[in-house]
């Protein structure tokens, strides 16, 4: 089966063909850097990762970008809530100047990615970094006709969505059904629904918060940002765009029309991961449901929450229960505890090993679930060879399943310092230890019925031990 991915501009599953053959680039939406990284934020960003991961198995040489939106209206206000009080939010520094706000969330969102085995783009450009190619981008659109400088005097420059014909094309909306853009001020608009391309510097505003333009001081619209700086980088039509499904309407419904409008084909594909929720319902902080990724994180290891986060099929919500950690980690623990018994010894993992089954699985619109699926198949069956003595079939076993988490970005998902267990873990494991070593001085000595009643305890407490010529083995037990 060749790649087949669903395509949101056209709502199919198509087939994938890259714009040049061999090659693939992809620009998914990063973070704007006002808060701490959220679970949404880090379920968009693993999902692009296995992507990207997939697209290299399969062969192409592939260029990411993700970009930093370190300018913003929430960026701003935040930064000039630091200099009141109280402080609201309980991760806020007194004083802090918006830039250095920016700056300082950046470092927090990379640190996720890097603990959760999200691989570093090819590039990540800066909001702040591309003002000139914004520009240029909004002289393109006036010349056009789709742009127009604000009547007020405000600096401030629109979009025209009325001189777009396909505007709303990409979610499938009437412009009359729109509501107003709410992103400036509306008193220079000819239309409400028309998004701001610059926004001119008000009162009250820092200044260091204001470049010089043709139109007057200001600072970009949120979505000319992506534009402009996916234009620069990967060109003026590429493979996949990418991000999280709150952005179709009104990021990437703008991003879309006022690319192609300046003349742009822009993307080929246009994909979307699904929403997180707790329980079957949005989180939401002011009803208390929330669950973030360092709290995750605090709970199990970073290889146990991106198995959970990235488990299910990229377009489908992912529903958070008090339950799922434990459900994930019971996962790992199996695959984990499989690869350790077998003996396998880890490298560079071999494409070839991948079963049929699984390849077919993430070539079908990344079907993770049913590759996942594959997985524990592969597991049970080398598990029950090895129950077997059958080695050599357990040995095939073991390149399979670590060729398939190395191919799902698990073996990247590290703590910081690189120690594999959290505390709590590493504590247990301990534990268990001293009292194996305990039971195997009672076998030697022949007191079997004290040899026994460790292994029992062990049993009762959740702990199954298997004996073998090298020893006895711990796992937790599955139920």
């Amino acid at each position: 089966m060749s790649l087949r991915f669903y395509d949101t501009a056209t709502a199919e599953v198509r087939e994938f063909t890259s714009l040049t053959p061999g090659a693939a680039r992809v620009y998914y939406c990063g973070a704007t850097v006002q808060g701490m990284p959220h679970v949404g934020h880090v379920r968009s960003a693993i999902a692009f990762d296995q992507l990207t991961r997939w697209l290299r198995v399969r062969g192409y040489v592939v260029t990411v970008v993700r970009n930093v939106t370190d300018i913003d209206d929430k960026i701003l206000a935040k930064s000039r809530a630091s200099f009141e009080e109280p402080l609201e939010d309980s991760d806020a520094v007194p004083n802090e100047e918006w830039w250095a706000l920016a700056y300082r969330y950046e470092q927090e969102f990379l640190k996720a990615y890097d603990t959760l085995g999200v691989q570093r783009p090819t590039y990540e450009p800066r909001a702040t970094g591309h003002i000139p190619e914004m520009h240029q981008l909004i002289q393109q659109l006036i010349d056009r006709g789709h742009a127009y400088p604000a009547s007020d005097g405000s600096g401030d420059v629109y979009f025209d969505v009325r001189s777009w014909p396909v505007y709303g094309s990409l979610t499938r909306q009437n412009v009359d059904d729109m509501q107003a853009a709410p992103d400036a001020d509306p008193r220079g608009k000819r239309d409400p629904r028309d998004f701001a391309l610059w926004k001119g510097w008000k009162e009250g505003e820092p200044e260091t918060a204001a470049w010089p333009s043709p139109w007057g001081n200001g600072r970009p619209g949120w979505h000319l940002e992506c534009s402009a700086m996916v234009t620069r980088y990967l060109g003026t039509e590429f493979d996949i765009h990418g991000g999280g499904l709150d952005l179709r309407f009104p990021h990437h419904e703008n991003e879309m029309a006022q690319s192609q409008a300046a003349g742009h084909r822009f993307a080929r594909f246009w994909m979307h991961n699904g929403m997180v929720t707790y329980e079957g319902e949005k989180m939401s902080k002011s009803v208390g449901n929330t669950v973030s990724p360092a709290e995750m994180l605090q709970l199990t290891t970073p290889r146990v929450v991106r198995y959970y986060l990235g488990q299910a099929h990229y377009r489908s919500v992912l529903d958070y229960r008090p339950t799922s950690l434990q459900e994930a980690a019971a996962a790992v623990e199996r695959i984990d505890g499989f690869l350790a018994k077998s003996g396998h010894a880890g490298g560079a993992p071999d494409w070839a090993d991948l079963p049929e089954e699984f390849g077919a699985a993430m070539d079908d619109d990344l079907n993770v679930p049913r590759a996942l699926a594959v997985l524990h198949e592969t597991v049970r069956a080398g598990n029950s060879a090895l129950a077997v003595n059958d080695s050599a079939g357990a040995a095939r076993a073991a390149a399979a399943v670590s060729a398939m988490t190395a191919a799902l970005g698990l073996d990247d998902a590290r703590p910081a310092g690189g120690a594999e267990k959290c505390p709590e873990l590493t504590a247990l494991d301990a534990l268990v230890r001293s009292q194996l070593a305990e039971r195997a001085a009672a076998r030697a000595g022949r007191d079997w019925a004290r040899a026994d009643a460790i292994r029992d305890a062990l049993a009762e407490a959740g702990v199954v031990v298997e004996d073998s010529a090298d020893g006895a083995r711990w796992s937790l037990s599955r139920g």
